[in-house]
């Protein structure tokens, strides 16, 4: 029997429910309090509820999942052109049911609680990154305001830093401003140990997890990497290749075209910037320690930076990384290094 797809709008408080019986035609048409939400889908036929892949939504579809409903997420872009009038909670209820009926339409795959506290804890780490980050370069500009100039690495300038205003008689700080500064190196030392306790209960999962274990053996794929992506996939196999995967991350090129001819631009830098980021430093870091002297390049990046610039090969590897990442995933395979090459030479 076919199921009745219910188009629901998230909220805070109060969410919208578009949908059109199956068997009697009959539109539905609702605005449902947060209490009666579930109460609501539970007295309901299992149905295809369709929502905006947004804040809470991850929730949201869990919940709908253990009263028996289908649950679909759609990226709030490919929602927006259904949405046909002004924009109210009727109207995206409207164009989310729309969407969903879309036999070509993508879906956001669900994560498990698990998987979204990791990406938490990565949310936590990258925060807490930025803010010691902002707090070092105002304390290099402030202290540069009156002739010091601190060296570059964060950890020798916090102690050159600390030594300098701890001494009153050889700062060249007033003392007005030298108590402030001192405690904001104490702000930098707390965000740090914040930083590794972090990245203690990120490794931790790591070595809990299978699939992260697996995927930690591509060159390139450390701790954060190998946990990120687990996280954000979800599923690996509601992606049908890894270039989708790589297309979801961004790292595939823009295409403008018309008449049949399709210009190739930059990468789309679409999807997860933080996972993106994540597999191009580690690329980079390959190719730093490939090129150093005393060793091998790969034969594949030595004919790429033959003819294309360091950083183009840095995104190349990149894509290629992501690609792998995928394949065992959703293979369930483990790595091993010099795999194309072999499968080349069997075929050939």
């Amino acid at each position: 029997m076919k199921r009745t797809t219910i188009g629901l709008d998230l909220a805070k408080r109060v969410f919208q429910v578009h949908a059109v019986e199956v068997n009697t035609g009959e539109m539905v048409r609702v605005a449902l309090k947060r209490s009666q939400v579930l109460r609501f889908f539970a007295n309901r036929e299992p149905a295809v509820v369709a929502m905006e892949a947004c804040g809470s939504a991850q929730y949201w579809a869990r919940e709908l999942l253990k009263l028996g409903h289908e649950v679909r997420l759609i990226t709030a872009q490919f929602v927006r052109p259904f949405v046909k009038t002004n924009k109210t909670d009727a109207a995206d209820a409207e164009g989310i049911w729309e969407a969903a009926q879309r036999p070509g339409m993508r879906y956001v795959a669900l994560k498990s609680e698990e998987q979204q506290a990791v990406l938490g804890l990565h949310r936590l780490r990258e925060q807490r990154v930025k803010m010691r980050n902002m707090l070092v370069n105002q304390l290099h500009g402030l202290m540069a305001e009156f002739g010091v100039a601190l060296p570059k690495g964060w950890t020798v300038m916090l102690k050159q830093a600390g030594e300098l205003l701890a001494d009153s008689e050889r700062s060249p700080i007033p003392a007005l401003l030298r108590g402030a500064l001192l405690e904001q190196i104490e702000q930098v030392r707390a965000l740090s140990d914040q930083v590794k306790g972090l990245e203690r209960q990120i490794g931790a999962w790591q070595r809990r997890a299978e699939d992260c274990q697996r995927i930690a053996a591509i060159p390139g794929v450390g701790v954060l990497t190998a946990t990120a992506a687990v996280a954000t996939i979800g599923d690996a196999r509601s992606f049908r290749s890894g270039r989708e995967f790589a297309a979801f991350l961004g790292l595939v090129p823009r295409q403008s075209g018309t008449g049949g001819r399709v210009k190739l631009l930059g990468i789309s830098k679409r999807g997860d910037r933080y996972l993106r980021t994540l597999l191009i430093h580690g690329a980079r870091t390959v190719l730093s320690w490939q090129r150093r002297p005393g060793r091998e390049l790969d034969p594949w990046l030595k004919g790429l930076l033959a003819r294309r610039a360091p950083n183009v090969v840095i995104v190349a590897l990149a894509n290629k990384m992501a690609r792998t990442i995928w394949a065992l995933l959703a293979h369930g395979r483990t790595f091993q290094r010099g795999f194309g090459q072999a499968a080349a030479c069997t075929a050939a």
